[in-house]
């Protein structure tokens, strides 16, 4: 290939974050990080942010979180029941005036639940869901009446289940909350 084929394609994988070019040094392969797939796909999502996609993040959550409430049933950890426990708590006690300290209180909820079920490859494709949250509740339930209160019992109701490790009910109030 030519020089100039070749400047194009390291600069595209230098952009993308999987070369590095260091002065006198030449190139070096990027360690391949979680993180870098979670941005990624934020950026997907957030530059095709529309109705079509609320509507498919919607089918999503309800496929992927009642399993995987199941799934942080079967593997979670004290700490990520303590974890948990925190979230609901910090809700709780969330001023109601502060609509976005809530939501990232309710998205931290989720991403928890996620990191209960021990499986690494679930938080990465849920992060990047839950990151969209904040915007879809603003437009689809943010001044929808008792929405934090309802938000609050599914909460406890899937905590108190994956903590008893009683996944089918953790599946069902999940459901329930997605409702």
């Amino acid at each position: 290939v030519s020089r100039t084929a070749l400047r194009e394609a390291l600069r595209r994988l230098n952009a993308r974050g999987l070369i590095s070019v260091r002065k006198g040094s030449g190139m070096i392969v990027s360690e391949i990080r979680t993180e870098d797939a979670i941005k990624s796909l934020n950026l997907y999502y957030d530059l095709k942010f529309d109705s079509n996609l609320i509507s498919q993040i919607i089918e999503v959550r309800r496929l992927f979180e009642p399993e995987i409430a199941r799934l942080a049933s079967r593997n979670r950890t004290e700490e990520d029941i303590r974890l948990l426990k925190e979230n609901i708590a910090d809700l709780l006690h969330c001023d109601p005036d502060n609509t976005q300290l809530e939501v990232d209180m309710i998205n931290r909820f989720h991403m928890n639940l996620s990191k209960a079920t021990g499986n690494p490859i679930v938080m990465i494709t849920m992060e990047p869901i839950f990151t969209l949250l904040p915007r879809m509740r603003n437009l689809i339930y943010g001044n929808v009446e008792g929405e934090k209160e309802y938000t609050l019992r599914l909460q406890q109701n899937i905590l108190d289940a994956v903590e008893k490790r009683e996944g089918q009910k953790a599946y069902n109030y999940a459901v329930e909350l997605l409702e």
